[in-house]
């Protein structure tokens, strides 16, 4: 498959292993204050698993089109190979925390992100959230387009309108978060990464993406 090769010829072991290692603290020190033990979690677009790995939960599913992204996933993940525009497999009302990272720009228009969000929506139990994490646009309008995948420019502000006008309350919008990517100027090794996010004002200098979340009314 194209995604094959394309994610092989992007991401080489050494970039695996360092997103490993940035993940690891990114879950502990930060996505896991929005997500309870008991929770049912949700990652849409999980590529490598980085996330659904790290992150503690109930119960976890993850879905990817990459058939690489199953090598990735552990057993206690309940793993989907499939578009993850298509979330059909998920009953009505049944997940807790939905998440997204690096995923809204590689989709075709904004037709197709508003059909996701509407089912997003659907799935998410009354007072469940929706947490994505994105390139953003705005703060990054050259590297934007780097890469080959992308189509979709997303601001934190366009997609905090995408995300309102699916119904999704936003709660927490932080417009410069992390840098552009694992290969940019963050530096990688564990504890220099914790010390970053506990310096929000290190965000303003170096963020380049935006982090967002959206919970459904209860």
């Amino acid at each position: 498959m194209l995604i094959e090769r394309l994610y092989r010829a992007r991401f080489s072991d050494r970039a695996v292993a360092t997103k490993e290692r940035v993940w690891q603290v990114l879950c502990a020190n930060f996505f896991q204050r929005y997500v309870k033990k008991t929770d049912t979690v949700l990652e849409i677009a999980c590529g490598y698993g980085e996330f659904i790995r790290h992150i503690r939960a109930g119960k976890k599913i993850a879905i990817d089109i990459n058939p690489d992204s199953r090598k990735f996933v552990p057993p206690d993940v309940e793993f989907h190979l499939g578009d993850a525009t298509d979330l059909s497999f998920i009953s009505d009302s049944s997940v807790d925390v939905c998440f997204a990272s690096n995923f809204f720009e590689h989709l075709t228009s904004k037709d197709v992100l508003d059909a996701l969000l509407a089912d997003v929506y659907r799935v998410l139990r009354p007072g469940g959230m929706l947490m994505a994490m994105q390139p953003n646009i705005k703060y990054a309008p050259g590297d934007y387009w780097d890469f080959y995948d992308h189509y979709l420019p997303l601001s934190h502000l366009s997609c905090e309108e995408a995300f309102r006008k699916c119904g999704l309350e936003v709660t927490d919008l932080i417009g410069r978060f992390m840098p552009f990517s694992t290969c940019s100027a963050l530096p990688q090794h564990p504890f220099l990464v914790r010390l970053y996010l506990a310096f929000p004002i290190a965000w303003r200098i170096l963020g380049r993406q935006f982090f967002i979340v959206g919970q459904k009314p209860s």
